[in-house]
């Protein structure tokens, strides 16, 4: 409605089921789907100890990253997100992330998007991420997305409400401008949070009505758990992925089928290590 957007393409093609969802379910909290997952990690560790015996430095965090991108890009069916009663197509692969600028509690916190193209191997993922972290922690201004942040937050609050009312109106209506979007943590492919790092297991974290965001990936401490393999109960040291999505942009299967893609990432990283081939294209564009 009133043009086209700037960071997807509205699918025309898409099945009666998911061309009505949108619009009985208008908000995306109410089409949250909750899932998590005890990931088995010796193999992640074992892979960031060879690396590092070869002098190249990966984290977990890196790994992780690197398969969400790549199965964003293999999967462009979780790349989607609903928006008054229609679907679209994300143009780009964008992840968020939020930090503390040091680990303390009076530590200001910072947001990072980060823009992929989906062709990256975990190295070239990691050099994005690992440059993005280090930018942030050291500019006193912070990312663009927190100049922005600051810059709305110092209008008078009777003010800044009637101007957050036309900001949800223009996205609403397609007509929100490229370069918001393009600071806006709302308005991405994935958001990912580390609580790990916080020494605490994986959460449920909320979609936002606001924007596009359609899935939320929250990756909890190691820890041992037991996981069923090969017809056998092992104990296994793991890290618990917590996710959120938007059951409007797909079908439960195709959730599943990219859970499993992930997971196989997971414990198998060494295949980050070539870039994806190419992007796919949604098939219903």
């Amino acid at each position: 409605m009133f043009g086209r957007r700037s960071d997807g393409k509205e699918l025309k093609k898409v099945d009666a089921e998911f061309r009505l969802i949108p619009n009985f379910m208008i908000d995306r909290n109410d089409a949250q789907v909750f899932f998590n997952e005890d990931i088995p990690i010796t193999a992640i560790d074992n892979y960031i100890s060879a690396k590092a015996e070869e002098g190249v430095k990966l984290t977990l965090l890196d790994i992780v990253f690197a398969a969400i991108v790549r199965i964003l890009a293999e999967k462009p069916k979780i790349n989607r997100f609903a928006n008054n009663g229609r679907t679209y197509a994300r143009n780009d692969i964008t992840l968020c992330m939020t930090i503390k600028k040091s680990m303390s509690e009076e530590s200001e916190e910072s947001n990072l998007k980060i823009n992929f193209l989906g062709t990256e191997n975990v190295f070239e993922v990691r050099d994005k991420l690992q440059k993005a972290i280090a930018e942030n922690k050291g500019e006193a201004e912070g990312s663009s997305t927190d100049k922005t942040a600051d810059a709305l937050s110092a209008i008078p609050t009777w003010l800044l409400k009637k101007v957050m009312r036309l900001i949800r109106f223009l996205d609403k209506h397609n007509h929100l401008p490229k370069s918001l979007i393009e600071v806006s943590p709302f308005h991405t492919s994935a958001f990912v949070t580390n609580v790990g790092s916080l020494g605490i297991d994986s959460i449920y974290h909320h979609l936002y009505n606001f924007g596009t965001t359609s899935m939320f990936f929250a990756i909890g401490k190691k820890k041992k758990s037991y996981v069923f393999e090969d017809d056998e109960i092992k104990k296994e040291k793991c890290i618990n992925i917590g996710f959120v999505g938007d059951e409007r942009i797909c079908d439960g299967y195709y959730y599943a089928i990219s859970f499993r893609a992930l997971t196989k990432y997971l414990q198998h990283p060494e295949m980050l290590e070539t870039g994806a081939v190419e992007r796919v294209r949604d098939p219903q564009l």
